[in-house]
């Protein structure tokens, strides 16, 4: 038995497993994800065969986010999911970890000392795509920029998560609306198994939202559009049930020490329940 870092095909195996799971991650996930802390993303395997894995992305000094919390079917019952969480806690060291619990772990995740601090609804709706002369695509000069809006949004340094989550690849690109020639909001598109995903979104308008929300890059009239939305984010929520959205599941955003200080904008959506 071993428990050791993925490799990038690892990571790529256990995300499989996540859509199996109905989490519909991204296309390209994988390089994003390991990108932030490659030595976060853990895997256990008996007799050669991955059976159990989970995330602990130390993003900054104090702030850490777990994920990707799985054990394939056959072996659960067995031990193996409380070993990779074990390791997962002891790579995060003294810093906070935060998490979005699925309502049947929340009760576990209580007794290992997280606290719910509001929650996360995912909606799932359809947008029909517009062109808007104040949006466009980030270019890699805006990239410092987005992370420094992402760190005060979020509460979390995430430069290396961040560095890659908004570079654009096959099925992944950022949009930014402009006033002034200044960045006033931003919003992430990855293409997933269904549909896409958007997140981060932060703007500071409902037009600016509207926007880019409509300048999704890989629209598909048959294939619905989801956004992650915290709690604390309601013109978002209202903002979405306006355009017919509506919500799928919840989770609870939890964390087992000190929360981060965030400043979201006024609309607000997080970048993945995986990685905070």
């Amino acid at each position: 038995m071993t428990i050791r870092a993925m490799t990038l095909e690892d990571l790529r195996l256990v995300l499989g497993w996540a859509a199996e799971e109905g989490w519909n991650p991204g296309l390209d996930d994988a390089e994003a994800m390991l990108a932030a802390d490659p030595q976060g993303f853990l895997i256990k395997t008996v007799d050669g065969e991955p059976v159990a894995a989970i995330s602990v992305v130390n993003h900054d000094p104090r702030f850490a986010f777990l994920g990707l919390y799985l054990c394939k079917p056959d072996h659960r019952g067995q031990g193996h999911g409380l070993e990779v969480w074990r390791a997962g806690i002891a790579h995060a060291g003294t810093r906070s970890i935060g998490l979005d619990g699925v309502p049947q772990q929340q009760e576990n995740y209580e007794k290992s000392g997280f606290v719910k601090h509001g929650s996360t609804v995912r909606y799932k709706g359809w947008i029909s795509t517009a062109l808007d002369p104040s949006v466009r695509p980030a270019s890699p000069d805006e990239t410092e920029a987005l992370i420094v809006y992402d760190a005060r949004c979020c509460g979390m340094d995430r430069t290396a998560f961040s560095t890659a989550w908004f570079s654009t690849s096959r099925n992944r690109q950022t949009m930014v609306v402009t006033h002034g020639g200044e960045i006033s909001g931003y919003a992430t598109f990855r293409r997933c198994g269904l549909g896409t995903k958007i997140g981060p979104l932060n703007a500071t308008s409902h037009a600016d939202t509207q926007a880019l929300l409509a300048s999704n890059p890989f629209a598909n009239g048959d294939q619905p559009v989801f956004v992650d939305v915290q709690q604390q984010s309601s013109p978002l929520c209202a903002l979405l049930q306006e355009r017919g959205f509506e919500p799928v599941f919840e989770t609870a955003r939890m964390f087992n020490g000190a929360c981060p200080e965030a400043h979201p904008a006024a609309f607000h959506a997080i970048a993945t329940m995986e990685l905070g």
